[in-house]
């Protein structure tokens, strides 16, 4: 098998080489960071996602080597790939900064405030893209699109009002369930995902569209509002399952499990399983095993997106298993002072200055005769 044909491209000034055919965005992963475009609709798990959100947009101030003028026009990062000596401006571009503050003003016009009763709060990623590029306010003068709840079988609920139109649950249950009940219905702003005559998702796999929606459209009716996600401990655990990886990540309190999810990487997109293929997980492992028994618990599940799940994830072997540690491995070797004579450890103390018989306030004169 001969060498893959590696292309050299420059993203916010660093070189990096990838494979011919890559694309912008894959290729900015690779670097890692805030060089990363951020990306609502593309799912590199799904065939056919991406170029709808418009918020991977970028700016090729260089073609390539052999044509080195530039795109007249900011291109979808998620669907242009590279060219040898490529220069790609995201971060360092005023222009794609400005475009960007623009889509999410766009994403926001329809979509509610629900963030304190929204159970995806904490680990949304239109969340995370208002805060980094979004404005305090709207120039939004007319009425929102509003739209009733639906339960979509007996686990899922669907918040339309939500729903940014990314796309991404109608791939999963097209490309993973042998029949595809949903989709998108209507055009322009009447456009909604919804089931035919409101059919039912009860195929095994339909439980991933929870996974893959970036906002809090499809949410987990087994766990709504029962807690929110940076109160909850995220450990990876496997079960045999027929069916699917079984590898998922329990997110726990105390000994209960709240919610059961697919191991997800740092772009938010559920990790690949040992055979190359992704790691999607059956309903019966996302919505029957709530119980610690069910699983063999691996250890805490580091969360590098969200710093406001991460600041909160277990340190050590503590989990499900009781700490091991004793008191002077983690104090240097000291032992625990149970009772403590403050007089003894302290040099501001004064044991002869009884502060109930100091008329008033204590000042720096009642202790200078003090020994």
């Amino acid at each position: 098998m001969a060498d893959q044909q590696l292309v050299k491209v420059t993203i916010d000034n660093i070189s990096i080489e990838v494979p011919a055919g890559t694309t912008i965005l894959n290729a900015a992963r690779k670097i890692g960071g805030e060089v990363a475009p951020p990306a609502m609709c593309y799912y590199s798990k799904l065939q056919g996602s991406g170029g709808k959100c418009r918020t991977c947009l970028v700016e090729v101030s260089k073609g390539s080597e052999k044509d080195p003028r530039p795109m007249p026009k900011l291109v979808a990062s998620c669907r242009t790939t590279v060219m040898d000596g490529m220069e790609v401006k995201n971060i360092t571009s005023p222009k794609v900064l400005d475009m960007r503050a623009g889509v999410v003003e766009f994403l926001l016009i329809n979509h509610p405030l629900d963030c304190p009763v929204c159970d995806q709060a904490g680990e949304c990623h239109l969340q995370d893209l208002s805060y980094e590029h979004g404005k305090e306010g709207t120039r939004y003068e007319f009425q929102r699109r509003i739209f009733k709840k639906h339960d979509i079988g007996p686990y899922i609920q669907l918040h339309m009002t939500r729903c940014i139109l990314c796309y991404r649950c109608v791939f999963t249950a097209d490309q993973l369930t042998q029949k595809r009940e949903h989709g998108v219905l209507d055009r322009g702003d009447h456009s909604e995902i919804a089931t035919f005559i409101e059919k039912s998702l009860d195929n095994d796999f339909i439980g991933n569209v929870i996974d893959v929606c970036p906002v809090g459209a499809l949410t987990d009716r087994t766990f709504r509002f029962k807690n929110r996600v940076w109160f909850l401990k995220p450990m990876d655990a496997h079960r045999d399952c027929p069916s699917c990886s079984g590898k998922v990540t329990l997110w726990n309190r105390g000994d209960e499990v709240y919610r059961v999810t697919a191991r997800k990487d740092e772009w938010g997109e559920v990790e690949d399983g040992p055979d190359g293929k992704p790691a999607w997980i059956c309903n019966t492992c996302r919505f029957d095993k709530k119980k610690t028994s069910d699983w063999v618990i691996e250890g805490p599940r580091m969360i590098n997106r969200h710093s406001v799940i991460s600041a909160n994830h277990y340190q050590g072997k503590v989990g499900m298993i009781k700490p091991t540690e004793i008191f002077e491995a983690v104090h240097e070797g000291r032992k625990p002072k149970l009772l403590m004579d403050i007089h003894k450890v302290s040099e501001v103390n004064k044991p002869n200055v009884e502060l109930s018989k100091i008329e008033g306030p204590a000042h720096a004169k009642d202790f200078r005769g003090a020994k």
